[in-house]
C-alpha cells in the first residue's frame, strides 16, 4: 500500500479550492428558474393530491434536478433523456430492491449502486437518480404502498415538468435548453458550422475525444467543438502580430445622419459596395452602424426572409437610418491590438467601429483583416 504521506505530496492543494465562478447575473437567472421550475411542479402536485403533496409527492431529488437544468442547462448529464429517464428508471429500480431487500441498511446503498449502473445501461446518466433512488429505500413505508405507480408520478412527471419549464425559461432568458446538437441549423439557415467551429473534425471524433479524456459526461460534442474553435482563434490571435487597429483602418469613411431615409442609405451600400454604413449626428459623434442585413430588414417589413419564399419587391420610404441602426455595435479604440479584433470579425461581424472619445475614426473590415494577416504571414515567410 502506497503511503499516505506521499499521495498527499502529489495533491495539488489549489484542487481543493473553488473552480468555477458564475457570473451574478447568470447565478440570478438560474435561481429564479429554479423557483419557478419548482413551484410550478408544487402546484401540479398539489392539485393532484393536496394530503399527500408535500409529504410524497414534492421530493427533494428535484431540488438537485432543478440546478441542472436551470444552472447547467449545456451539460450531458441535464438533458431530457437523462433527467426524465434516469430518474425513473432509478425510482423503477429501487422500488424492485426494496421489495426484495426491506432491510435499509442494505437497500439504500445498494439502491443507489444499482441505480447508477441502470442509468449508465440506459445511457441517461443523471445525479439527481441516485438521490431518487435513496428517497426511495429510506421511505420505503410510505412509497411501497404506491407500487411502481410511484415511479411515474411524482417522479416522471415532477421531473418532466421541471425539464419542460426548464426549456420554456431558457428560451425567454436567451439561454438554449435542450443542449446544442452538432451539424445543428446555424444562424445563416444552412447545415454549415459557423467560420470559427469549423474544424475539420467529425462528430466521431469529438466523441471519441470526449471518451478518451472521460469528458463524456461532462461535455456535449457540440460544445467541444466550440471551445476548440474559440482556442484555435485564440492561439491565432498570438500570431497576428503588434499591429494595432489604426494602423490597418479605413479613415476616409462614408457616414449617414439618423435621419437618412432608408432609400439613399440603400444607394450609398449600392455604389460603394459597403457591408456598414456608420451613423453620426451633427456634431460627429457615432451614434451606430447600418449592416446590410438590417437594410434588407427594413426594406421587406413584415415578411419572414427565408429560401424560397422572396418577399414582394416593396421598400418603405418612412424608415430612417436611426430606426434600423445598431446603437452599440462592437467597436475599439486605435490602439486595440489587432489580435483583439480577430475573433469579432472572424464571425458574424462584416466591421468594427474605430472609435475615439465617442467619436469615429476608422472602420476595421473583415476585408482589411485578412489583408493584414495576409501581410503578416509574408513577414513571416
Amino acid at each position: 500500500m502506497r503511503n499516505p504521506l506521499k499521495l498527499l505530496e502529489h495533491l495539488n492543494i489549489r484542487a481543493l479550492g473553488p473552480v468555477a465562478s458564475v457570473p451574478a447575473a447568470e447565478a440570478l437567472r438560474a435561481s429564479l428558474g429554479a423557483f419557478v421550475g419548482l413551484t410550478v411542479t408544487a402546484v401540479v402536485a398539489f392539485v393532484v393530491s393536496p394530503d399527500r403533496w408535500l409529504a410524497l409527492y414534492l421530493i427533494a431529488p428535484f431540488g438537485a434536478t432543478a440546478v441542472l437544468v436551470f444552472a447547467a442547462p449545456n451539460s450531458p448529464l441535464a438533458q431530457p433523456w437523462p433527467a426524465i429517464v434516469g430518474n425513473t428508471a432509478s425510482a423503477l429500480t429501487a422500488i424492485l430492491l426494496c421489495r426484495v431487500l426491506p432491510d435499509p441498511l442494505i437497500s439504500v446503498p445498494l439502491a443507489v449502486g444499482l441505480a447508477i449502473a441502470v442509468m449508465a445501461a440506459l445511457r441517461a446518466t443523471h445525479p439527481p437518480g441516485g438521490a431518487v433512488a435513496m428517497t426511495v429505500a429510506l421511505g420505503a413505508d410510505r412509497i411501497l404502498p404506491s407500487g411502481f405507480g410511484f415511479a411515474l408520478l411524482p417522479v416522471a412527471a415532477g421531473t418532466i415538468i421541471l425539464v419542460a419549464t426548464a426549456a420554456i425559461y431558457a428560451q425567454l432568458t436567451g439561454r438554449r435548453y435542450p443542449l446544442r446538437q452538432f451539424g445543428e441549423v446555424n444562424p445563416q439557415g444552412t447545415h454549415d458550422p459557423a467560420p470559427v467551429e469549423r474544424l475539420g473534425l467529425t462528430e466521431d471524433e469529438l466523441t471519441e475525444i470526449l471518451s478518451r479524456y472521460r469528458q463524456s459526461l461532462n461535455l456535449g460534442v457540440e460544445d467541444l467543438a466550440r471551445l476548440i474553435g474559440a482556442a484555435e482563434m485564440q492561439a491565432a490571435s498570438h500570431m497576428a502580430g503588434p499591429q494595432t487597429a489604426q494602423a490597418i483602418m479605413s479613415r476616409d469613411l462614408v457616414t449617414v445622419a439618423p435621419d437618412t431615409d432608408i432609400e439613399e442609405i440603400a444607394a450609398l451600400f449600392l455604389r460603394h459596395g459597403f457591408t456598414s454604413l456608420p451613423v453620426v449626428d451633427a456634431d460627429g459623434r457615432f451614434l451606430g452602424v447600418i449592416f446590410q442585413l438590417q437594410i434588407i430588414a427594413a426594406a421587406f417589413p413584415g415578411h419572414e426572409l427565408t429560401a424560397g419564399h422572396p418577399p414582394p419587391l416593396a421598400v418603405s420610404g418612412a424608415a430612417r437610418a436611426a430606426d434600423i441602426m445598431d446603437p452599440s455595435p462592437p467597436s475599439a479604440g486605435p490602439e486595440t491590438p489587432l489580435a483583439a479584433l480577430l475573433p469579432q470579425l472572424a464571425g458574424s461581424v462584416d466591421a468594427v467601429p474605430i472609435l475615439d472619445a465617442g467619436r469615429i475614426v476608422g472602420v476595421v473590415t473583415q476585408t482589411d483583416l485578412i489583408a493584414a494577416l495576409a501581410r503578416e504571414s509574408l513577414r513571416g515567410d
